[in-house]
């Protein structure tokens, strides 16, 4: 098939020799191969192929160096483990923009690069706990206790966890060999000291330890009011059952732990990792500690420059869209009610 570059030295060809009268054009088209209609399409139309499927260049569209430049850039060690999201997210914490997210993801699914891990199942009941919103730190905590396995079969150590709605950051938690209300009592007032506050709401689910007399009577002292899951349903407790996922799912989880001593060990370093370094997607890709310290306000200012220099620099790109911007939420919200919501 001729290019348009091929087409306009046709035309140039036979103008120079039918201009100055030295061949008809109609022997020129039949020594080219090309009718004499073709030509004079040509030179009233135009030479671009306007026909339904053809090739066609598209000026937002990446070259075929970029694509490959991002994807070994998501392939890299650097990258390697992170979603495209988060590379993204990464790269313009960088001062670097290659590509909207939503082109990352494209680019890995071209070459195969894209997997999803596991699935879920919502809750059935029909009544949800009543809508809780945090504006600021330590407004609004949810907890729960996830098992862990141990080298014995059938024995568990249980981590307890506080995490705060406002920014994500796990604030208090320990590792204990039971079950137990007294733990929870004691996991609260240890987080309510290092915090030096304490929460107005609590959100957990309906187990024994959280119902216990011994925590409900520390929550009656401090004026905390309890929230509490439907039964069975975890969707009503998300962030903090999302929390447990990331903890087990994660790259380097023992698949069994053969002390308490060693399991508190990797749950501190991972909580640190978790608190300073893990760009959340819910909190729209800073980490806990930069939302909780509000340095997430600066640094989306920066990306928002970044992108919006991008779409200025290549217009095209967005064909009169708007540029992804990064947005100062005033609040969190647990368990939103329609009107919220919508």
């Amino acid at each position: 098939m001729m290019t348009a570059e091929d087409k306009r030295a046709i035309l140039d060809f036979i103008s120079f020799y039918v201009v100055l009268g030295i061949v008809r054009m109609k022997t020129l088209c039949s020594y080219i191969g090309v009718s004499q209609r073709t030509i004079e399409r040509w030179q009233k139309d135009g030479v671009e192929d306007r026909r339904r499927g053809s090739s066609r260049k598209v000026p937002r569209k990446l070259s075929e160096e970029e694509n490959e430049r991002i994807y070994n850039i998501l392939c890299s060690g650097e990258y390697k483990d992170m979603n495209a999201h988060e590379v993204f997210n990464s790269l313009l914490d960088k001062g670097i923009y290659l590509a909207s997210d939503r082109t990352f993801y494209r680019i890995l699914k071209r070459n195969n690069a894209l997997s999803h891990r596991s699935e879920s199942k919502g809750g059935t009941s029909k009544h949800k706990p009543d809508e809780l919103v945090a504006t600021a730190k330590n407004q609004v905590w949810m907890w729960d206790i996830t098992w862990i396995k141990t080298d014995v079969r059938g024995i568990y150590y249980y981590a307890y966890v506080i995490e705060d709605l406002f920014d994500r950051s796990i604030v208090g938690w320990m590792i204990f060999e039971n079950e137990s209300d007294v733990h929870a009592k004691e996991l609260f007032e240890a987080a309510c000291l290092k915090e030096k506050a304490h929460p107005k709401f609590v959100h957990s689910d309906n187990g024994e330890p959280m119902k216990g007399i011994t925590l409900v009577a520390f929550y009656y002292q401090l004026g905390i009011i309890p929230s509490f899951s439907r039964p069975r349903v975890s969707d009503d407790n998300p962030y903090i059952e999302s929390f447990f996922k990331s903890v087990k799912y994660i790259c380097g989880y023992p698949s069994c732990f053969r002390t308490i001593d060693g399991a508190r060990r990797w749950f501190a370093d991972f909580i640190d990792w978790y608190n300073n370094s893990h760009m959340h997607s819910g909190l729209q890709y800073v980490t806990p500690a930069q939302k909780r310290s509000g340095q997430y306000i600066s640094i989306f200012t920066e990306r928002n420059r970044i992108i919006n220099e991008a779409r200025f620099a290549h217009p095209e790109r967005w064909c009169g869209r708007m540029a992804k911007q990064y947005i100062v939420r005033a609040a969190e919200v647990l368990n939103p009610d329609k009107e919220t919501v919508a």
